[in-house]
């Protein structure tokens, strides 16, 4: 039976229709991501499904009995809660149990006949309800989802409204994971969570959640190692692709040059037709042609055929670059720390080494990846490195003829009535004034990066977050800088912008300078990058030559040999307590030997009698074995008993033999 069926969904803002019949079934345990342009519908649907929203059109059933826990964007935390208090809220049900018991425990104290039989039964049910949601031990959970997504010990007794927007989320993130619903509809997990933290929900969501979950990510890395089936939004619809974000690609490649052929077919039909239209209007055959036109017309109506889009790859001519020097930015003994305060009280809690000692020299042309915790200094790291942040010591020196286009978290538009293309002018212009567009060009570098048709014409201040990053990428590339510096540009961009994004930085595209790109996007750090800066959030920092795959699978050897040197410790400290144990147990045997009597009845027999009594009461229990193996022994208890009996008498017997033959075996 469906965990979750939506059918016929339809809803529209305005004019503008998102949803247009969308139709979907969630199996449990099923996991499902859900994909599409900003603005395609992903998370109004996922309103929709969760209750959030009422749909103009259509029904949402969720099986009888079961539970839906929704991941929004905005999150309700009682801001005088602790941080871990607000977490614990997830078993309010399992607290209230735990109260519920304790009365019952109270009251039979004084109960006596069918009240006390009553509560005992009371008792039971209680009991069986508190296994089921945890019982006693869900502070580990507590704790272990906690420390996953990126908390400390230090911080779970900050209140709430103390805690940074990124924080909230990721308690509310923590709190929903913590409630174990049968379906999970997560809008954005990602957001906040640097790689240890999705790394460790990858891991939650496929070993230890068993319900179903329906997740709308950009992380692609995500979505390939947790989903088993992707849903796309596409004209208000929903079309379903097997497997996982790879696959989805694959297919999705696959329809969208099957519905090119299609529609390149139809367009040549209606060309065809309106030739013949044009050329028979008049003349003897021009009742055939207002026919031919009638069913030219009734066939655009009902039958045609978009055109697929997103076929086309990057194309646009980024200028070359002036050429730098062989070092573009170098180090030597790169130090910075800060005062450590607590974010409620303000008090002093130590120094904080972000880095300390650092060398790194940065050549022209290469990709460098910044990664590490949040928190760990990677933005304070690259503003030192680049002059705009003083260090505490060290030096910094930047290479001759840089031109440097710096893409940061927080930027503003300065002209918020400009067209999308006009702005793109200005800011070339700003950034490069020997680099001029014209319209034209404008409009195809705004086309590059995914504004067609209309959406070029549109005044900046209705652009989304991701719309105006795309503008402001589109701008540094086309600048002809040679050294890009982007802090976190896949932030607010859909999936889409990040894959064009990473065209844009490869080097077939034409930009042949170097990079330092922050992010927690994997698949853009390997797609973008060939080495890295790792911060460790402890003060450490590596330099690593290779992308992040390469670097992961090095964690892993490194985490594998520590793992095998543990283990082989381990063993170690089990073998010198097994020896050690051993060498008692010879040392007992030989005190228990010496003090063995000499006159006792097994040692006045000769060696051979010895040997004929063991050898004889081995046989006679290895023939007891073979009966008792035998079911028809088995449906007859008196026989097995009697075996069984004497089975046990003849091994207690064979004890003291085998005795006296090693303890004369030994002392010859």
């Amino acid at each position: 039976m469906p965990l979750l069926q939506a059918v016929n969904l339809r809803h529209a803002y305005g004019a503008d229709i998102i949803l247009d019949g969308a139709n979907l079934t969630i199996e449990p345990g099923e996991r499902v991501g859900l994909v599409g342009r900003n603005g395609a519908g992903k998370s109004t649907l996922v309103r929709a499904l969760s209750g959030d929203l009422k749909p103009d059109a259509g029904e949402v059933s969720l099986a009888r009995g079961r539970r839906m826990g929704h991941l929004t964007q905005h999150h309700d935390l009682d801001p005088d809660e602790t941080l871990r208090g607000a977490a614990e809220g997830a078993f309010a049900d399992l607290h209230d149990i735990h109260r519920r018991l304790d009365e019952v425990y109270d009251r039979m104290g004084s109960a006596e006949g069918d009240e006390l039989e009553r509560l005992m039964r009371q008792q039971v049910r209680l009991e069986e309800q508190m296994e089921a949601a945890g019982g006693y031990v869900v502070g580990h959970r507590i704790d272990a989802t906690l420390h996953g997504l990126g908390f400390t010990d230090e911080q779970f007794g900050i209140h709430c409204h103390a805690l940074s927007g990124g924080q909230r989320s990721r308690l509310a993130l923590a709190r929903l994971l913590l409630e174990s619903p049968d379906l999970l509809l997560l809008d954005e997990p990602t957001n906040h969570l640097d790689i240890t933290g999705r790394l460790w929900l990858e891991n939650f969501l496929v070993h230890e959640f068993r319900g179903a979950v329906l997740m709308i990510t950009h992380d692609r890395r995500m979505l390939d190692n947790t989903v088993t089936k992707i849903l796309e939004v596409e004209g208000g619809r929903l079309i379903e692709y097997p497997g996982n974000y790879q696959k989805f690609r694959e297919l999705r490649k696959e329809r969208r040059i099957v519905m090119l052929r299609s529609w390149e077919k139809q367009q040549t039909k209606f060309r065809q037709q309106e030739e013949y239209i044009r050329k028979y209007k008049t003349g003897q055959r021009a009742k055939e042609a207002r026919g031919r036109q009638t069913k030219l017309e009734r066939e655009k109506r009902d039958n045609f055929l978009e055109k697929p889009l997103e076929l086309d790859v990057f194309s646009f001519p980024i200028p070359r670059a002036p050429r730098p020097g062989d070092v573009l930015v170098s180090s030597r003994g790169l130090c910075k720390k800060y005062e450590n305060r607590h974010p409620e009280t303000g008090a002093r809690l130590g120094e904080r080494v972000l880095f300390d000692g650092l060398d790194v020299a940065i050549g022209r042309g290469e990709r460098w990846g910044v990664i590490g915790p949040n928190g760990a200094g990677k933005t304070t790291l690259v503003k030192c490195l680049l002059g705009e942040m003083q260090a505490d010591s060290g030096e910094v020196r930047l290479g001759t003829n840089l031109k440097i286009g710096y893409f940061r978290q927080i930027h503003d538009v300065a002209d918020p009535d400009a067209q999308v293309y006009r702005y793109l002018q200005k800011l070339v212009a700003q950034e490069s004034p020997d680099n001029l567009l014209s319209e034209q060009q404008s409009r195809d570098l705004a086309g590059a990066f995914l504004f067609s048709g209309e959406d070029q014409d549109k005044p900046m201040h209705v652009l989304s977050g991701g719309e105006r990053a795309r503008v402001l990428l589109a701008s540094l590339i086309a600048s002809g800088k040679n050294l890009l510096v982007l802090d976190e540009p896949t932030n607010h961009l859909d999936i889409p912008s990040a894959e064009r994004l990473e065209e844009a930085l490869s080097v077939d595209s034409g930009y042949e300078g170097a990079l330092i790109l922050i992010s927690h996007d994997r698949a853009l750090i390997d797609a973008a990058c060939d080495r890295l800066l790792v911060l460790d959030g402890e003060g450490g920092c590596e330099v690593f030559l290779g992308n992040y795959t390469a670097w992961a699978r090095k964690q892993a050897e490194r985490a594998g040999a520590q793992q095998a040197r543990q283990q082989a410790e381990k063993d170690a400290e089990e073998r010198r307590r097994k020896d050690d144990a051993a060498r008692k147990e010879r040392e007992r045997a030989e005190q228990a030997k010496k003090k063995a009597p000499s006159n006792n009845a097994l040692s006045r027999l000769r060696m051979d009698q010895l040997e004929e009594r063991i050898e004889k009461t081995e046989n006679r229990i290895q023939a007891i074995d073979r009966d008792l193996a035998d079911p028809k022994v088995w449906n007859d208890p008196k026989r097995s008993k009697q075996l069984g009996d004497e089975r046990t008498r003849l091994v207690a017997e064979l004890e003291p033999l085998e005795f006296e033959w090693s303890r004369r075996a030994e002392a010859e």
